[in-house]
């Protein structure tokens, strides 16, 4: 029962981008089209879970012994850049046209703070090996959820003759998150 509050929890309760703010610039960036967004979101949700497996490992297995933990925010990073690497080649050779959309916001996966994040709060809150893959899979779910609402917002809201010339574009997609975020802090006390 555990480990479904842990992964309900980081998809609605602690959304990693519409509670914790982590991950702004794919999820603005890439949120355009529900097509590139679920691609993002499969690919954030990869990697996500992917360098939250490996950076546990690699903390408690070498960090830790070794007692060099002060060393983990590098190596965490170094971790997170060599997993989108191969999700990058990935995807350049067995989905090029999801290559294509997806354009300069694919690398932009290694600085994703929100993936760092899951990695630094697995270590934080001492989660297990068990735990930490629930969270880690639970943010990339959220984020893909959010990414996709907000994709889904857009679109229909293109080029929409009802909405004023100034809020259209950005200005709306800001508005929405905003009233995405607000709605999603409605979760706050469901656990």
């Amino acid at each position: 029962m555990e480990l479904f509050f842990i992964f309900t929890g980081a998809i609605l309760i602690n959304n990693y981008v519409l509670v914790q703010f982590l991950g702004m610039c794919p999820f603005f960036g890439v949120s355009k089209k529900v097509e590139t967004a679920l691609g993002m979101g499969i690919s954030v949700m990869f990697v996500m879970t992917l360098s939250s497996i490996m950076t546990f490992i690699f903390y408690k297995f070498i960090l830790t012994p070794l007692g060099i933990t002060y060393l983990r925010t590098v190596v965490f990073i170094l971790i997170i850049a060599s997993i989108v690497q191969f999700v990058e080649v990935f995807l350049k050779k067995m989905f090029k046209a999801l290559y294509a959309m997806l354009g300069v916001y694919l690398p932009l996966i290694t600085v994703n703070c929100a993936i760092f994040g899951v990695t630094l709060i697995n270590i934080k809150d001492d989660f297990t090996f068990i735990q930490a893959l629930f969270n880690s899979l639970g943010a990339g779910a959220g984020f893909t959820l959010a990414i996709l609402l907000l994709a889904a917002i857009r679109e229909k809201y293109e080029n929409n003759p009802d909405v004023p010339e100034i809020f259209q574009g950005f200005p709306l997609a800001l508005f929405s998150a905003g009233l995405m975020s607000i709605s999603f802090m409605g979760f706050l006390g469901l656990i």
